[in-house]
């Protein structure tokens, strides 16, 4: 039986679109693109004959040029794949038809489905979306050729901000940060700038210009081939998972459980864009799934897949597979722990890309995040590899050569506008050697990124490291360096030790492998892989990882003694936070140091501290799982590492505070400066005026108590304010059923190291053992509800279905998954006795502590 595998789908899927990419300009989203990077399938969309793939908020008019199959005629089509809403692709659409020339057929793939953009608030289309967006986009780009052929300029964005709809229509204008009027793109082509722009448009624009939408659901980041996340810039990711009420705790998680169900018509965007992409995703996968639940939210988006489900997709031959649906809230101790995982090491430590809606997002204020539907910015999966830090070797002719090759080819693109027959290469070695410009040079040219289909003999690299603790995969990966060495004929001096895998060792085979041009293109796989290992376990980043991985076990350990030692700890932590901050003022530093945390690092750890306490002592306090005295001196703690250094927190319940703090601060440095005025010998014409007068001195001294004490005061109230949302987060398992259940799964397998493991190793496991899940509920489908309500009264009733009796299980976590949960996930697999089991993972998006932390803590918290 073949097994399930989402890259070799998704490629089927971008197949089916042959006939619209071929000879065809190739314009990708941010969504799209990240998912594409994933999935390898840049080669594939040139293999179907797309003439250039392009980004498409970054379009400009030398995409017209750039044509990979050397077709002499111009390019008439064009083909947009976006993971947004239509109504938030439109601006760039429209801008693609305006800027280039002769386009006659516009083909418009969105992974969002045609009732999901009419059951989407304040979207501008109905039932009929795609129809509708083929007339509107029509309409706009027809009345704004019109405007243009009377001044006959080159268009820019004022023009186009007129010519779209306007914003009561639903349709996003272009912003300030979309304005590419202004730049050269060095091309001197006289009618790309001058009067005879608009000459390639068709006379009549209504009849030549063909628009087309298409659904394409397959829009996915896949990390292997059965673990899969949404992209970061997609609609369906951003979308809000939950509104502010007093169950929910952020607008990127799913609300905490109660076991209340909310009208279909009232949960989130999130849960709806969810619902379409898992039905459509089985569609194309040819499963038939059997829907089960965890959560509420998660109840709410099964309820929504079986509405969706007919009698016609019941019936057709298909794959049974079993679903299951958990809320993310129902575990948050394991993604903001720092497990033991290489590949969260890697995305914690790696820079990101900066999400391309956060620009246009920069110049608005926070009542933007009031709007609804509420988007929440995700952290980007593409990561920047820094290569040129770990390949390039100090004072080496070949590696100035090959970043010279490099430069070289970029410049290309500006021969047109070159007088000269050669490029002067002297200039480039130059800059070079000059030491800032390299920097800069080096982090432009020479960066990389993950790609899930890169393999070596057959098994994909990121695939092979995903479920591996730290030491194991640095260890495949210096095995994997020595065998390509070996096939490439290089020696290598490195002495390597059995058993180990150092951060040097792994840097020496790594410039060994890259020395050679043709051998840093043939394995730039690994290679990155390797650069992004070294980068993780550099002491920089190792350091910091390690000392919070340490606390956390402390935690755990002081959680299995007594409320009392785990509040202590808490405390001590956070105390250090202001030690930190005092070492840093007196040295004049700014960031963490060495082994002690800031303020945010220990709120995280308290957070941990307090879900620990949730699991223990849920009887400690009224309020929460400490008693008020406990909590007294963790919030006293708190208080007085923000006093001493309130810069260093960016945290929502902050906001409002942060310029008196700061302006606290400054006056108290006044104060003690002995450089200051305090030797008496300088004096004001205030002080003169005042001189005499017995309470002046008295009174300023007053105002400023006061002033100290008030800010005192109100910082005590957000602190409260803070601790009502540990105390929730403490009894995240919800209502009493749900609190059973877990503990339940909790109790049974007291014996066994997996009861510290996560929550879906523990589901995992109880299911492939055939034990009841407590709180698990199930979706019946279509003929299943027939058989229960109409066929049960003549004895042909259906018995309840087992998600264990599925050879196929896809487990989907609203709200995001992490490496280490992909390692528990298999380790419950190798330990059943099902070996023909196939499990398929995945989640809303990739998530790091980090991420946790601002998902907690930052702008979109409801704290």
């Amino acid at each position: 039986m073949a097994t399930v595998d989402v890259i070799k789908c998704c490629h089927d899927s971008i197949r089916q679109a042959s006939e619209n990419i071929k000879d065809a300009i190739v314009y990708l989203d941010a969504g799209s693109a990240e998912s594409f990077q994933f999935l390898g399938a840049f080669p594939l969309l040139l293999e179907l004959g797309a003439r250039a793939i392009c980004s498409l908020e970054s379009m400009s008019v030398v995409d017209k040029v750039v044509d990979w199959n050397t077709c002499s005629d111009p390019a008439t089509k064009i083909v947009v794949i976006t993971s947004r809403l239509l109504s938030d692709a439109h601006r760039y659409v429209l801008r693609c038809l305006s800027t280039l020339q002769n386009v006659g057929c516009c083909a418009v793939y969105t992974s969002i489905s045609e009732v999901a953009h009419s059951a989407y608030p304040d979207s501008p289309l109905g039932p009929d979306a795609f129809r509708e967006y083929e007339s509107l986009l029509n309409q706009d780009y027809e009345e704004l050729v019109k405007k243009h052929e009377r001044p006959r300029t080159v268009p820019d964005d004022s023009g186009l901000k007129e010519g779209t709809a306007s914003e009561a229509e639903g349709w996003s204008e272009l912003t300030e940060i979309d304005d590419h009027s202004s730049i050269d793109y060095g091309i001197s082509n006289a009618k790309l700038r001058g009067e005879d722009y608009f000459s390639g448009y068709p006379e009549d624009v209504g009849q030549k210009l063909v628009v087309s939408v298409h659904h394409f659901p397959l829009i996915l980041c896949p990390l292997s081939p059965r673990v899969f996340v949404l992209p970061s810039e997609g609609s369906t990711a951003e979308a809000s998972l939950s509104t502010e009420h007093e169950s929910s705790i952020s607008f990127g998680l799913p609300p905490l459980s109660t076991g209340k169900l909310a009208d279909t018509e009232d949960v989130s965007p999130g849960a709806n864009l969810t619902a379409q992409f898992l039905y459509h995703l089985a569609s194309k996968m040819d499963l038939k799934l059997e829907i089960f639940s965890l959560g509420d939210l998660s109840k709410n988006v099964g309820k929504l897949m079986t509405d969706m489900s007919s009698l016609y997709d019941v019936g057709r031959r298909k794959r049974s597979a079993g679903l299951l649906l958990i809320d993310r809230t129902l575990d948050l101790l394991t993604p903001c722990c720092h497990g033991d995982s290489l590949v969260d090491r890697m995305f914690s430590s790696l820079p990101r890309m900066q999400p391309i809606s956060s620009l246009s997002q920069s110049k608005g204020s926070q009542s933007q995040l009031k709007i609804a539907p509420l988007k929440v910015e995700r952290a980007r999966l593409s990561v920047q590899i820094p290569l040129e830090k770990y390949i390039v070797e100090e004072d080496t002719e070949c590696n100035f050569q090959l970043l010279e090759n490099i430069e070289a080819f970029l410049s290309g693109w500006n021969t047109f506008k070159s007088d000269a027959p050669s490029v002067d290469f002297m200039r480039f070695r130059k800059k070079l050697n000059d030491e800032s410009c390299f920097q800069r040079t080096e982090s432009k040219l020479l960066h990389g990124s993950f790609v899930s289909t890169d393999n070596f003999r057959g098994a994909p690299y990121l695939e092979a490291i995903l479920d591996r603790r730290t030491k194991d995969g640095a260890m495949l990966i210096k095995k994997w360096l020595q065998e390509c060495l070996r096939q490439e004929n290089i020696t290598s001096n490195v002495k390597t030790r059995p058993g180990l895998a150092s951060k040097s060792e792994l840097q020496s085979l790594l410039r060994s492998l890259a020395k050679r041009q043709s051998s840093l293109v043939k394995n730039k796989g690994i290679i990155q892989l390797a650069a992004a290992t070294v980068h993780a376990l550099d002491e920089s980043h190792s350091a910091s990882w390690d000392a919070f991985s340490s606390a956390e076990k402390i935690l755990h350990v002081n959680a299995a003694d007594t409320s009392q030692s785990l509040a202590a700890q808490i405390s001590d932590l956070i105390n250090k936070t202001v030690l930190a901050a005092s070492q840093g003022q007196k040295h004049n530093a700014t960031g963490k140091s060495q082994g002690l945390f800031t303020l945010e690092d220990a709120l995280l750890l308290t957070v941990i501290g307090y879900i620990l306490a949730g699991e223990n002592f849920p009887t400690s306090g009224s309020g929460g799982p400490f008693s008020w005295q406990e909590e007294h001196f963790m919030k006293e703690a708190i208080v007085d590492a923000i006093l001493e250094n309130p810069t260093a927190s960016r945290l929502k319940f902050f906001h409002g505070l942060s310029e008196d703090l700061e302006g606290k601060i400054k006056s108290n440095e006044k104060k003690e400066d002995p450089s200051g005025h305090s030797d008496g010998l300088d004096f004001d014409d205030d002080q003169w005026d005042s001189w005499g007068d017995e309470d002046a001195d008295k009174d300023t001294s007053k105002d400023g108590a006061y002033g100290d004490m008030q800010l005192k005061l109100e910082l005590r109230d957000r602190v409260d304010n803070l601790f009502k949302f540990l105390h929730k987060l403490s009894g995240m398992k919800g209502h009493s059923s749900l609190r059973e259940g877990m503990s339940a799964l909790d109790s049974r397998r007291n014996d066994d190291p997996s009861s510290t493991k996560g929550l879906l190793h523990k589901i995992l496991t109880n299911v492939l053992d055939h034990n009841e899940i407590p709180g698990m509920e199930y979706h019946s489908s279509t003929v299943g509800r027939l058989f229960k309500s109409g066929f049960g009264r003549f004895g042909l009733g259906q018995a309840k279905p087992s998600l264990s009796e599925h050879n196929v299980i896809l487990i989907f976590v609203i709200g995001g998954i992490n490496a280490v949960e992909v390692r528990e996930v298999q380790e419950a697999v190798a330990r059943s006795s099902r070996p023909d089991i196939e499990v398929l993972l995945g989640g809303t998006t990739f998530l790091t502590p980090d991420d946790m932390r601002e998902l907690l803590f930052g702008d979109y918290s409801h704290i």
